[in-house]
């Protein structure tokens, strides 16, 4: 009598219980709308960002590429210029033995060939001066272009950074998921209660098999490649400022024009610290442009879960 008076009181007390179960699914269900709707948005605004930022690095890097290019056609014009100088000052020698008159195509030819014995960059019509002035300024202006060129890249790569900053664990994307896996958790119990009270569990179930899928998902790529973009593109930012400062130092009237000898080892030291530092800024630039384009691939990964959980959801 004891055996089906326990066996009874358990019975009522088990309907009891699942008399709520409905509701109980009910709340569990907008339990998981509210934790993991809004994850496929974080997800799409940080996408969009890190597609921005990949073009950015990308003209970035097309920037320095043109300034290391330009800076390598500026050393060969100064080296050309430099050869130059001790034959300007033969030929003010030889337009001396002319009748004071400017040396003609001939003269020239013929001081090349006895003098030299070689062939130079230089039109056989012009004189050596003019030449000179001519690489002169082939040399100021592509001076100008490579310290443009890095300013540009230093601000696509300062830009780059900042973009970047904000792909980094945007709007709590890991607490977002964390919670969305609690509440399909939550939600799993209660669909268990249903089931057992002879509940309609078809729906929840479906949402249950897509959330719960975030389980399995790892964030963490799509932080460390950001956090790897925001740092390439911090020091890009640092070596482009540098070699723009030290190019338009090297290409200043003041550093052309100091013709002693301490002065042109120092304009060249200055040039060939632009071009280091316009190739070490290009490379920086060209990493961030990598970290970017891999860390929208580990997005879409994410994404993939987040499409379906919250296609479910709606």
């Amino acid at each position: 009598m004891r055996k089906r008076f326990s066996f009874l009181f358990l019975f009522f007390f088990m309907c009891g219980a699942y008399a709520d179960d409905a509701y109980d699914l009910e709340v569990a269900l907008q339990n998981t709308y509210r934790a993991c709707v809004g994850i496929d948005e974080s997800l799409h605004d940080i996408k969009v960002l890190a597609g921005i930022n990949t073009a950015v690095t990308g003209v970035g890097t097309g920037l320095g590429v043109g300034a290391v290019a330009t800076g390598f056609v500026k050393q060969n014009t100064d080296n050309k210029l430099e050869e130059l100088e001790p034959l300007l000052h033969e030929m003010e020698d030889l337009s001396g033995r002319y009748t004071g008159e400017e040396p003609g195509a001939e003269d020239i030819a013929r001081f090349l060939e006895e003098e030299y014995n070689k062939s130079y960059d230089v039109a056989i019509n012009e004189s050596v001066k003019k030449e000179q002035d001519k690489l002169t300024q082939k040399s100021k202006r592509l001076g100008n272009w490579r310290t443009g060129l890095m300013a540009g890249n230093t601000v696509t790569n300062i830009a780059g950074a900042i973009i970047a900053s904000k792909t980094i664990n945007k709007d709590g994307i890991q607490g977002q998921i964390e919670t969305c896996i609690n509440a399909t958790k939550e939600l799993n119990s209660a669909i268990i209660a249903a089931k057992m009270s002879g509940e309609d569990i078809s729906e929840a179930q479906q949402i249950y098999n897509a959330c719960r899928e975030y389980e399995y998902v790892d964030i963490s790529p799509i932080n460390t490649r950001g956090k790897g973009a925001m740092m390439a593109s911090s020091v890009g930012a640092g070596l482009g400022g540098a070699g723009t400062v030290t190019s338009a130092i090297a290409n200043s009237n003041k550093s052309r024009n100091d013709n002693t000898e301490k002065g042109k080892q120092k304009e060249k030291n200055l040039n060939t610290a632009s071009n280091v530092l316009a190739i070490g800024a290009t490379a920086a630039s060209a990493t961030a442009t990598v970290f970017n384009a891999t860390q929208i691939a580990a997005i879409k990964k994410v994404s993939k879960v987040a499409e379906s959980c919250t296609g479910v959801l709606k």
